[in-house]
């Protein structure tokens, strides 16, 4: 059978209840004026509420039902309609003036992702875009995503692509917001860095959700969310609250060096830096990327082996010694291209990966 689409009825006008009012008061055949001294209001009071100016009270709607013998709760619920459908109204004529803003945010890959409902009205895409930020406007996410205080670490990249970069980060929030994470612990969390260290010789299919598990037992939200284009980097990390982190890692470069020294490279903003940093790994030189940087490198494999693995000939020498360090072979090859320069020998040692994306339609 033929799916049928089914679409909402948003009516583009609101009646206001005064005009049930005055329908009631011709089939009572009675008048505004006799109305008003029934209901001890004044003839200019009847003559607001019958144009929707003044609301009806729930003291006005008491006495309604004294005069008119309908219920109370019929006048509360009427002006309660026509008060929310004015809002309605308000709201949609603003987001008609920001429509030209969903040209920047990239609407159809949040659609593909799941993060967002499809919609073929422009006006609706806007509100769940805005739902999506958690924001009220075009301004509010303005004041939320180009803020002074989120603008301190990230990078040029973010300046010129702010929707999409933003929309990348706010896919990693929304991934967090359902991991249940424990009160983060800087020492259970260097703890954990060792234990992660040691799945770098499995499989994607182990060591991915037994990350997430160690990061969230340190109080550390980890987020795979797939790259978006425009943006160059392989991963991100920020402060949820004063005891959740996030760190989030995107399938670009697909290799595993790549993928551990983004890992540990977002970790360790966590360990060492402010927790009011939006901190963004697109290869810039700031100091504070440069710490990370050997930060990652040394946790991985200690700078003193830099000068055996750039002299390194044969690939039994390379795997001898990754099973030296208890890393992957992958690891090491990549560290050797790094230090040599040489961005082809070992290529075969160096495994790719394929993150998929968490699925969010349970």
């Amino acid at each position: 059978m033929e799916a049928k689409r089914k679409y909402r009825y948003e009516p583009d006008y609101a009646i206001a209840p005064g005009e049930t009012l005055l329908e009631v008061c011709e089939s009572m055949d009675m008048s505004k004026k006799e109305l008003a001294a029934r209901l001890e209001l004044t003839e200019q009071t009847i003559n607001r509420i019958v144009k929707g100016i003044q609301p009806i009270t729930y003291i006005t709607a008491n006495k309604l039902e004294l005069v008119t013998g309908i219920a109370a709760r019929f006048w509360n619920k009427l002006e309660a309609n026509y008060r929310e459908q004015l809002a309605k109204m308000q709201e949609t004529e603003q987001l008609s003036k920001d429509i030209s803003w969903l040209k920047k945010i990239p609407y159809n890959d949040l659609v593909k992702r799941g993060f967002i409902e499809s919609s073929d009205n422009k006006t609706e895409q806007l509100r769940n875009i805005l739902q999506f930020f958690g924001v009220s406007s075009v301004v509010a996410w303005e004041n939320i995503w180009k803020s002074p205080s989120l603008a301190a670490r990230r990078s040029l990249c973010f300046a010129s692509h702010p929707e999409t970069t933003s929309a990348w980060i706010r896919c990693g929030e929304v991934i967090a917001s359902k991991i249940d994470c424990e009160e983060y612990h800087y020492p259970t969390f260097k703890k954990v860095l060792t234990e992660i260290r040691k799945l770098t010789l499995t499989e994607p299919a182990i060591f991915l959700p037994q990350m997430i598990e160690l990061c969230r037992q340190a109080g550390v939200a980890l987020a795979f969310v797939p790259k978006m284009q425009k943006l160059p980097w392989n991963g991100a990390s920020r402060w949820l609250s004063k005891s959740k982190a996030l760190i989030m890692l995107s399938n670009r470069g697909k290799t595993e060096d790549k993928f551990w020294f983004s890992f540990f490279h977002e970790a360790a903003h966590i360990i060492q830096d402010s927790k009011k940093g939006l901190y963004i790994a697109d290869g810039s030189n700031d100091p504070i990327e440069i710490d990370a940087d050997n930060f990652a490198a040394d946790l991985l494999i200690p700078q003193p082996y830099n000068e055996i693995i750039q002299n390194l000939t044969s690939q039994a020498q390379l795997i001898t010694l990754a099973q030296e360090l208890s890393v992957s072979p992958g690891i090491v090859a990549g560290r050797y291209q790094y230090l040599s320069n040489n961005w082809h020998k070992f290529n075969n040692l160096i495994r790719s990966f394929n993150l998929a994306q968490p699925s969010l339609r349970n």
